[in-house]
């Protein structure tokens, strides 16, 4: 007797594709939709070059509600346009460099010349900090962190909280110039 097609081990074994109706088959002959989108994106881009500088300006004025800034050239129009469009579809900037940006921004205003980014972290990056004999462990994510399953706004009070007192996080967990020299310091006795 022969294996039903609807069970799970002939359908693992038949090495055929799935009988269920949109799953599996030919799907490398079918276009994704993100595919479609990056496509569409890409042709209303090369479209940008052909349109005339006072229809690139009505549609900075449709997509920021008001007009260019004055002496913005064609160019830049193009580019700025064209960088929207990418926005819209692929996703824009993140809130964790939305926060940076503005922050960047408060210390312009203030007129600190001079500026040290630090050291940027990436999300899904791992800390780790070995304090007291017990190993901590926190997970950078896009708007915080995460340490024992719980979400944090800020390293300093994880920092606090594994050691009871006021630390700087960045430094706590050696990501300040003054940190990582101390801990190279201490490597080399």
């Amino acid at each position: 007797m022969k294996p039903s097609r609807h069970e799970a081990s002939a359908r693992q074994n038949s090495g055929g594709p799935s009988p269920v109706p949109g799953r599996g088959g030919d799907r490398e002959n079918q276009p994704r939709s993100t595919d479609i989108a990056k496509l569409e994106v890409e042709r209303q881009i090369t479209e940008l070059v052909d349109r005339s500088t006072q229809d690139l300006r009505s549609a900075w004025r449709e997509l920021h509600r008001n007009g260019p800034p004055q002496g913005l050239s064609r160019d830049l129009l193009i580019r700025a346009l064209a960088h929207r469009l990418q926005e819209e579809t692929h996703g824009g900037t993140s809130r964790a460099q939305q926060r940076r940006l503005q922050t960047l921004a408060r210390e312009f205003e203030k007129g600190s010349g001079f500026s040290d980014p630090g050291i940027m972290l990436r999300t899904g990056t791992t800390l780790v900090r070995q304090w007291r004999g017990h190993t901590h462990t926190v997970l950078v994510r896009e708007d915080g962190f995460e340490y024992e399953g719980q979400d944090y706004r800020s390293l300093t009070v994880i920092a606090e909280r594994i050691t009871g007192a006021h630390w700087s996080g960045p430094r706590f967990f050696g990501l300040t110039k003054r940190a990582s020299a101390l801990i190279g310091a201490e490597a080399g006795r």
